[in-house]
């Protein structure tokens, strides 16, 4: 009867050890929850570059009339890893989400490259994030310092009304990102028409 309690005791134990470990691992760190100052400022991710890199377009324009640039620069996307897991699961962004879109600047020739393009310099970091203390869940952010006031409303209308409705997932472009496109097929989250 002592060895089935202490046996009982030691899979409790490892049952319990699991649910820690599993809990532990559904949490997004401190370092990854969207971090504001004065009430809805929301604070530069100064690890972005090390979250999850979920794709990169080349000169992409939303217009009707695309400006042809002789330079087009590449939007990278990165989002907090912790997400990143949680969509792989569900298809679906939970709340804290934070999206950072860096341009980069472009070029042609250098050292040894002849054809293609390259990254080059920093042009501007945006900001998207998923976050139930906005009134519709969801705000963008011009990134130009340390941190950024979300975009008023009159800025950000033509944001909202894109990611409304343009985006295959919630508010987002997931149609550009081939990986995930995927997942949000197997998992029924598409919107109709995707």
């Amino acid at each position: 009867m002592k060895k089935l309690s202490f046996t009982i005791a030691g899979l409790a134990f490892l049952v319990a050890a699991a649910s820690s470990l599993v809990q532990a691992q559904s949490a997004a760190p401190s370092s990854e929850a969207p971090r504001y100052v004065k009430g809805t400022n929301l604070v530069r991710p100064p690890d972005y570059r090390e979250w999850v890199f979920i794709s990169s377009g080349l000169g992409m324009d939303y217009n009707p009339t695309p400006n042809a640039r002789e330079s087009p620069s590449f939007g990278n996307v990165f989002v907090n890893p912790s997400s990143y897991r949680s969509f792989m699961q569900t298809g679906k962004w939970p709340d804290k989400t934070i999206f950072v879109l860096e341009f980069r600047n472009s070029d042609s020739e250098a050292s040894i490259n002849r054809s293609g393009r390259f990254q080059t310099s920093l042009a501007a970091v945006e900001a998207e994030v998923k976050d139930s203390r906005f009134p519709d869940g969801w705000a963008f952010f011009n990134l130009r310092g340390d941190s950024a006031e979300p975009m008023s409303a009159a800025d950000s209308a033509p944001c909202i009304d894109c990611h409304t409705k343009n985006t295959a997932v919630e508010r987002t472009f997931v149609q550009f990102y081939p990986t995930l496109l995927e997942v949000a097929r197997r998992k029924g989250t598409l919107k109709p028409g995707f």
